[in-house]
């Protein structure tokens, strides 16, 4: 049997994104081109959330988009084929502040898949991270990220559930124990 706890609700939801979206424009205030790119599919809202606060802080277009990683992942054999989704960039990726959107950073993989990806439309100045959710203590590679809502020990076996109302579900991040 598997016991659901809820770690974040619609309300402490939308104060975390708020605060990210704070911490973000701290260290950009001077920046004139930021970009904001989701991951398929976690990310997206996160970046679309993002975009919308950041616009109001720097009054200046903080333009969000997506990215698909999937033919970029190092598992592609071990998996059946891929769902392929769009990659929707708002922008030239050249020179700018690209900043990745996830909703749960695990292993790192897929943040290197994304990487992978990125450098097929162009050379940003920089590249950040952006997640909602860290679960600590599980990477497989060395990526960190430089912006996270909540930090979580968890047990492998352990899943992080993001819900987003873009979605049908409920704006609320829960923690599912087997």
């Amino acid at each position: 049997m598997t016991s659901r706890l809820v770690l974040m609700n619609a309300a402490s939801l939308r104060l975390a994104v708020g605060r990210m979206a704070h911490e973000i424009a701290e260290h950009h205030s001077g920046s004139s081109r930021i970009i904001l790119l989701g991951v398929q599919t976690g990310g997206i809202h996160l970046a679309t959330r993002l975009s919308v606060e950041l616009e109001s802080l720097l009054s200046l277009p903080v333009p969000a988009g997506q990215i698909d990683v999937s033919l970029h992942r190092d598992d592609l054999s071990q998996r059946p084929a891929p769902t392929l989704h769009p990659t929707n960039l708002p922008g030239d990726l050249n020179g700018a502040i690209v900043i990745l959107t996830d909703d749960v950073l695990f292993s790192g993989r897929t943040i290197r898949a994304a990487l992978d990806a990125m450098n097929d439309y162009g050379r940003p100045e920089a590249v950040q991270l952006a997640v909602l959710i860290d679960r600590k203590g599980h990477r497989q590679l060395p990526i960190q990220p430089d912006y996270a809502a909540r930090r979580l020990d968890t047990r492998p076996t352990q899943r992080v559930d993001v819900r987003w109302v873009e979605d049908g579900g409920d704006d609320c991040v829960y923690l599912e124990k087997p």
